[in-house]
């Protein structure tokens, strides 16, 4: 061993009790100081000296070898040498060399810490001490300069730095501190240290500057935990609410939230939403979200300690996730409270992790990603074992087997052919809570039959051609970028079903992020090509096909991001015609994940399709079911379009994860009505 860091950390201390396990970015001081030196190249072996026993399980579990320090080497007038030198005399051998540090140094960097070890191994100097650079002027209490001439004040630019002693570490040959006693001997050479990790912790308000700093200087890490719970306003949002003349109010999130819940939700950590505010639109984003959520609390902390015990979970390795004061209780319950960067100055002093990107600006995305790098990957027996059923990302937004349903109000042609009427559609889908709106996009001279073209069609706009009537019913570039504009104001995506290789380039044009194939299209192989081509996820919906012509569209298409859509192309569909047990022919056939697209009257076929495994679910929707055209009939009006969203995500809820347990609402039933004999 030729480099022993040796850590003194007695129980006692004047200024702040129990000093060396307080927390600073959750982390105590003695865990930090011994992280550092386990940190830094050239350190061998890290040895803490104390007499209190917390400490030592403290340094133990922090991976540092513990000696038991004496009562008379553990007073107020002990110094660190003679702990060092004890803790020499304890190991029986001595290390070329030694290294003092410090707790009271929250900030040590691991490379200042080699940097001042490679000048003792290297013979530059017998001793090292950490120091910061000052220029400052220094005078007594009887105002005669220490370090100056007051009558002579040189530019700062004209002096060389002077260095002041920080006392986080102190680098010394074991022989030279053997013979003479103290830490400064023979040649002293200053390892610089910058002012950041200057702060010594001495007293209270010493405390409170270096807890208020740790989120911003410590290196970010993975964090660790099986449940994460956030609050709404501030975190999910960027705390402001923006109220329409009928005040209504609408708040800001970030769509790349959607997506790093969907990775967290997939790999097992558990989410929650808790909240003071009563406005719905926090269930409204939780829904979308497929988060549960508790709003309207008035202690938000008994509730965090009630959900704990109801979950089974270890209050260490939750995170709870906050903005303001009423969140300091709550974050105090936890082994990770963590704050947005723009908090109040009181909940990031308390966090242990702060984060990087503001509240409806990513915050929540930053967090799950830190959390899903903290967990195992799956054996890789495992996962080349189990079948591949995606998930496929569209945009923001995960598709697939263990994530919320992808819920799709297809608007098709039911616009009319008016801009008005899709922009109310779009409506009735957003405060439904779908996650996206579909249209049908046609090159009406190609797409309609040569002997439909002339035919006489009688429309609400007078007498006309089939094929002019096709025409006057599709939106060109103008009409869907508005489109497009509205679909983000509102928080939807939008694609269409292109039935022709012009109206593909049309979408590719609008940049839509996924396209469908419609069931009248599955045996297009010219139109599947060019899709393929495209290199967007696809949505494949299989009415009207045999097995046969699916096995050649997924040939053409491929399987990396493909979703299909069961579906009955019978308009509307009986219930005897729904067979929605092809939903789990499908995914066993072809690996992918596979939604449901229904044209029935009522809710109970595409409901029963989640309860099967069903991942999307697709519905034709209209402003009223009398309106003219050949969709309207068999489509959900707006009531009964957010019907369908509030029961799939309660089906969702049912669900479960399959593992039989007594839930706490049992637990009172089971203590009056149990009767066990033998």
């Amino acid at each position: 061993m030729r480099v022993l860091a040796v850590v003194p950390a007695r129980g006692g201390s004047a200024g702040v009790p129990l000093k060396n396990l307080a927390l600073v970015g959750g982390v105590p001081l003695v865990t930090r100081a011994v992280r550092a030196c386990l940190r830094a190249e050239l350190v061998d072996q890290v040895v803490v000296s104390t007499d209190h026993a917390e400490i030592a399980e403290t340094a133990r579990e922090a991976g540092a070898l513990v000696v038991d320090r004496p009562e008379e080497l553990a007073g107020a007038t002990a110094s660190s040498e003679s702990a060092v030198l004890h803790a020499l005399d304890t190991l029986g051998e001595d290390p070329e060399v030694v290294v003092l540090v410090q707790c009271t140094s929250a900030f040590i960097d691991p490379d200042d810490l080699s940097a001042a070890v490679r000048k003792v191994l290297d013979g530059e100097a017998d001793s090292v001490v950490s120091g910061l650079p000052t220029h400052e002027f220094l005078w007594t209490a009887t105002g005669a300069g220490v370090n100056h001439d007051p009558a002579v004040r040189p530019r700062r630019q004209d002096r060389d730095p002077q260095f002041r002693e920080n006392g986080a570490f102190y680098v010394m040959r074991t022989s030279g501190l053997r013979a003479h006693g103290h830490r400064f001997f023979g040649k002293t050479a200053v390892q610089q240290v910058p002012p950041q990790h200057a702060i010594e912790v001495d007293n209270p308000e010493d405390l409170e500057l270096v807890r208020a700093l740790a989120p911003f200087l410590d290196a970010p890490e993975p964090i660790d935990v099986d449940a994460v719970i956030t609050d709404f306003d501030g975190v999910h949002t960027d705390d402001r609410a923006y109220v329409d003349s009928d005040g209504r109010e609408m708040v800001l999130v970030s769509r790349s939230d959607g997506m790093g819940v969907s990775l967290l939700r997939r790999s097992g950590v558990k989410i929650l939403i808790m909240s003071t505010e009563h406005n719905p639109v926090v269930a409204a984003r939780a829904r979308k979200l497929g988060v549960p959520v508790l709003q309207g609390l008035t202690e938000k902390r008994t509730v965090l300690r009630d959900w704990l015990r109801i979950e089974g979970l270890d209050p260490a390795r939750v995170a709870y996730v906050g903005n303001d004061v009423n969140d300091l209780g709550p974050m105090a319950e936890v082994g990770w409270p963590i704050a947005t960067p723009d908090a109040h100055p009181r909940v990031r002093a308390a966090a242990r992790v702060v984060l990087t990107r503001p509240g409806g600006s990513g915050a929540v995305r930053e967090l799950c990603d830190r959390v899903v790098a903290a967990r195992p990957e799956a054996p890789a027996a495992e996962t080349r074992t189990r079948p591949r059923l995606g998930p496929v990302a569209i945009g923001d937004v995960l598709v697939g087997d263990s994530e919320p349903v992808y819920v799709i109000g297809e608007i098709g042609i039911n616009h009319n052919g008016d801009l008005d009427i899709a922009r109310r559609l779009i409506d009735v889908a957003a405060d439904a809570g779908c996650q996206a709106v579909k249209f049908q996009k046609r090159t009406p001279a190609i797409c309609v039959p040569e002997e439909q073209k002339g035919q006489i069609r009688q429309t609400p706009w007078g007498e006309m051609t089939y094929l002019e009537y096709k025409e006057r019913t599709e939106f060109g570039h103008d009409e869907y970028r508005q489109i497009a504009k509205y679909c983000d104001e509102r928080g939807l995506h939008w694609f269409a079903s292109p039935w022709d290789v012009p109206s593909v380039e049309f979408l590719e044009e609008m940049d839509v992020l996924v396209h469908k194939v419609a069931s009248a299209s599955v045996a297009d192989h010219e139109l599947l090509r060019v899709l393929a081509a495209t290199g967007k996820p696809i949505i494949l919906s299989t009415g009207m096909s045999t097995l046969s012509e699916i096995d050649a569209a997924v040939e053409i298409l491929g399987t990396e991001k493909l979703i299909m859509m069961h579906a009955t192309s019978t308009y509307p569909l009986p219930p005897e015609e729904a067979n929605l047990r092809t939903i789990t022919t499908l995914k066993d056939r072809y690996g992918v994940p596979v939604g449901y697209s229904g044209h029935e009257r009522g809710l109970q076929i595409s409901l029963a399709a989640v309860t099967l495994g069903a991942v999307c679910v697709e519905r034709h929707i209209t402003l009223d079911r009398t309106m003219w055209g050949s969709d309207h009939a068999a489509s959900l009006e707006p009531a009964g379009l957010e019907h369908l969203v509030r029961d799939i995500r309660i089906i969702e809820q049912a669900m479960g994860d399959g593992v039989k347990r007594v839930f706490p609402g049992e637990e009172a039933p089971k203590a009056r009505l149990r009767r066990a004999t033998v």
